[in-house]
């Protein structure tokens, strides 16, 4: 019961979150002339040959508060505009993209989280010990890689040296074929996850040698901060007076470590973890602009480059709407965790 009136709670908040958050997009999209504005509310090219009209239409030179209803009226509909780097409505883009973005995103996001879990958990129970200083370097050269430079190197090495071992974009150009012809079934649009529903075994080891750089780019720089803050945070939980009485009764010292310490130090691990996946998911700029990967990323990159306000504004949308579910995923996430969260 308490469980449930938390989670209708959280629900609820997010309407005046998702409000302001729908507030701040559109007064950045009054910073801009009518013609530009115009774009925002096309979903067809032919339309801009004529702008004067679609200015018009949604009344673009009307008081502020009409426009602005006018824009959530659309933005409800599904209209985001028309993105002339993508060359198509922006929500279709969106999830033309997306798919690549997700793949990226879920593959780096498991190693990073149980990596820098598993290696912060073995440094803290060894604290001071070489495993711990070996640990605790390795988190400080991660963290302090520069991502561009880290990738450019793999690049370097194992696409360049070693002859494309691992090649950049996200398919070879047999695969990228196939999964184009009516044979292959695109259940997702995520080609690992399609290529095992088809059965394509060869397909999924492709994808996979694809993402193997741009994951390992990921995980080494993203890692750090998920160890070192569960380092700190089970050093803090096996100081613990709980943890001194279960060792004094001759509790299990495993037992007292996964069930006990680990379980009370995963708090501002979810925190930190829920903001890492959702970094992930809304694109990450430079890892695929490096390896070529046509996700969000990579679109937004070249959206900013062109000016493609309607792109631009549809990435801060995005953003905006995964951050705020974010942040509802990780309070539930702490209240099932810790209960007393529930009552507050």
């Amino acid at each position: 019961m308490e469980m449930r009136n938390y989670i209708i709670r959280r629900i609820l908040l997010l309407i005046p979150v998702l409000f302001g958050v729908s507030i701040i997009i559109f007064v950045i999209l009054s910073l801009f002339s009518p013609e530009q504005r115009a774009a925002a509310f096309i979903t067809d090219i032919k339309q801009l040959r004529n702008i004067q009209g679609v200015i018009k239409t949604h009344h673009l030179d009307a008081p502020i508060y009409v426009q602005y209803f006018n824009w959530l009226r659309e933005l409800l509909r599904g209209n985001l505009g028309w993105s002339k780097t993508a060359q198509k409505p922006v929500l279709e883009a969106l999830f033309y993209f997306l798919p690549n973005t997700v793949e990226l995103g879920m593959f780096s996001a498991v190693l990073i989280i149980l990596v820098g879990i598993w290696l912060g958990s073995i440094s803290a129970v060894h604290q001071d010990k070489f495993i711990d200083h070996t640990t605790r370097t390795m988190a400080i050269i991660g963290w302090s890689l520069p991502t561009f430079w880290f990738g450019l190197m793999l690049l370097m090495i194992f696409y360049g040296y070693f002859r494309g071992l691992f090649p950049p974009e996200a398919l070879g150009v047999q695969a990228s074929l196939y999964v184009k012809s009516p044979d292959f079934i695109r259940f997702t649009h995520i080609n690992t996850i399609d290529a095992l529903l088809n059965g394509k075994l060869w397909i999924f080891l492709d994808a996979l040698r694809h993402l193997i750089l741009p994951v390992i780019t990921l995980t080494v720089v993203e890692c750090a901060l998920v160890m070192r803050i569960m380092r700190s945070s089970m050093l803090e939980a096996l100081g613990k007076g709980y943890i001194t009485t279960a060792r004094a009764k001759g509790a299990d010292e495993k037992r007292v470590v996964k069930k006990h310490a680990r379980r009370n130090a995963m708090i501002p691990v979810i925190t930190v973890s829920g903001y890492i996946f959702a970094g992930l998911m809304h694109g990450v700029v430079i890892t695929e602009t490096i390896f070529n990967r046509k996700g969000l990323g990579w679109w937004w990159a070249r959206a900013a480059v062109q000016i493609d306000v309607p792109a631009i504004l549809g990435a801060v949308l995005f953003n905006g709407v995964l951050f705020v579910l974010t942040n509802l995923v990780v309070d539930l996430l702490y209240a099932y965790v810790d209960p007393r969260v529930r009552l507050g």
